[in-house]
């Protein structure tokens, strides 16, 4: 961002040694083009700003997504695991294998959350 500023304030300076060599008479269009080099470099700055967040908003939504994915498959995985961890096992069985469930969403869940921050 410095160096734009930087860049800017050299058209500038460029611009102001241009009006003193051609004199008052071009100064509008000197002023008209030096507006509309700074109008660019604004827009760009705002333009990469807006695709900035927009790519940020599609990650959230991707990490979402995976995270949606994840319950499900737990919750149709659960149903045969329950299944087979009942009948070997009764109710402790059953109470490990859904603690084993619950414990890899968290673990997924918590990656995730590791990757949201800056």
């Amino acid at each position: 961002m410095d160096e734009a500023r930087g860049l800017e304030r050299e058209e500038l300076e460029a611009t102001l040694e241009v009006r003193r060599e051609l004199g008052p008479s071009y100064e509008p269009a000197l002023v008209d083009s030096f507006v509309d080099r700074i109008e660019r470099a604004v827009e760009a700055r705002v333009d990469a700003r807006i695709a900035e967040r927009q790519a940020e908003r599609k990650r959230a939504d991707e990490r979402s997504n995976r995270q949606l994915s994840m319950g499900i498959t737990s919750m149709a995985l659960g149903i045969p695991i329950s299944a087979i961890a009942g009948g070997i096992g009764d109710v402790p069985g059953l109470f490990i294998s859904w603690a084993g469930i619950a414990a890899v969403n968290v673990a997924y869940a918590w990656q995730n959350r590791k990757g949201d921050r800056p």
